[in-house]
């Protein structure tokens, strides 16, 4: 039987903040596309609007379905979305040197962003069952260590390091949210000093220069650093108020390279300027503040934890994007969510919204 309280509880607020900013992020990807002679294909923009379409679908399943249901399925989420990743080292379509695509018909699925919505759950649905005030022991973080390492191997075997950092960025999120014993905690620093020096004899030749091109972009201004001088170019010239919708020159121009996925920020900046960069950051901003508000709200450990995991995935892609296009942080490959064009990336995101407005809708019943 229906239950009223779901609609009088209905999170119109995170609706409204949701369609705001994929609102704009519409406007700017319009630009980034249409925009100058060299664009991409102006089929992509029709594209996201079907993405939009069906991502919007999976938000209202999302929030239909009692989470606690979703709970009991997160084992098999989970192990669908890590066979899917199999199958794309085995069956995945090769674009610019990596194989990150599934085919399905006329459309392409990108695994590694289901894959975030998979580990937050799985993740929820244990820690929720072991969260104590002492905090979690090096035994209680064996299982989590496992699960997300997984996906986090497919992934950067692709490759595609920057999915798979924010996969383990979600889930240190989640794991500090929940505490760590102390003891535990100061050995797992001394553990990280000594390991994350070490990782860099695993990285690709294309992920050193990054991060080379990252301390001094002005080493190969036409190649590795390219990119990021022009994200600067384009970031600066906006200035206040910008040069107005569709009239950037780097965008206009195509000195701007990736405009309609990584760096579609730098066309916002530079069509709306400063202005309208923080009116967007802004929204992002009250968008995180409201995926804690649901989690402070919510008295059941699974939803607790849900929320903050899906607000960490958020708040995270969105800070090292718009990181990454400043120059503050190295250049890995992650979309802007609701913003880049990207169909994997909009429906993953609206999905999380999904999950987000599931546990808000059903708070009254632990008031």
């Amino acid at each position: 039987m229906f239950d009223r309280r779901l609609l009088q509880c209905f999170d119109w607020g995170l609706l409204f903040l949701t369609l705001a900013i994929s609102g704009a992020g519409l406007v700017v990807l319009y630009s980034a596309i249409m925009a100058g002679a060299g664009a991409p294909d102006p089929l992509l923009f029709r594209k996201q609007i079907i993405w939009y379409g069906g991502g919007l679908v999976a938000m209202a399943i999302c929030f239909t379905i009692d989470y606690k249901q979703i709970e009991r399925f997160g084992n098999i989420i989970y192990l669908v979305s890590v066979v899917s990743l199999i199958l794309v080292l085995f069956f995945g379509k090769y674009v610019s040197g990596a194989r990150r695509w599934l085919y399905l018909g006329p459309f392409s699925l990108q695994p590694s962003e289901m894959a975030k919505i998979a580990v937050v759950i799985v993740l929820s649905r244990y820690y929720a069952k072991i969260i104590s005030t002492e905090g979690l022991t090096f035994r209680d973080l064996a299982i989590p260590t496992i699960l997300t390492a997984i996906p986090f191997l497919l992934i950067a075997r692709q490759p595609d390091l920057g999915t798979a950092i924010i996969i383990v960025l979600i889930s240190i999120s989640m794991t500090l949210f929940v505490k760590i014993e102390r003891r535990t905690f100061t050995w797992m620093g001394v553990a990280c000093g000594v390991i994350i020096p070490l990782s860099s004899f695993f990285l690709h030749d294309y992920q050193i220069r990054r991060i080379r091109t990252f301390l001094d972009p002005t080493q190969d201004p036409l190649g590795a650093g390219y990119h990021i001088i022009q994200s600067k170019i384009a970031i600066g010239s906006g200035m206040i108020t910008g040069k107005g919708f569709l009239m950037g020159t780097q965008n206009a121009l195509s000195f701007l390279p990736e405009q309609h996925t990584d760096f579609i920020f730098s066309v916002l900046a530079e069509e709306w300027g400063l202005a309208g960069a923080s009116t967007v950051m802004l929204l992002f901003l009250l968008l995180v503040v409201w995926g804690i508000r649901i989690a402070g709200h919510c008295r059941e450990p699974f939803g607790v934890i849900l929320s903050v995991g899906i607000t960490a995935m958020i708040a995270c892609q969105v800070v090292i994007n718009i990181g990454m296009v400043m120059g503050l942080v190295p250049v890995v490959g992650v979309t802007l969510p609701f913003i880049s064009y990207g169909g994997s990336s909009v429906v993953t995101m609206l999905m999380g919204i999904g999950l987000l407005m599931n546990v808000s809708m059903r708070r009254f019943r632990f008031q």
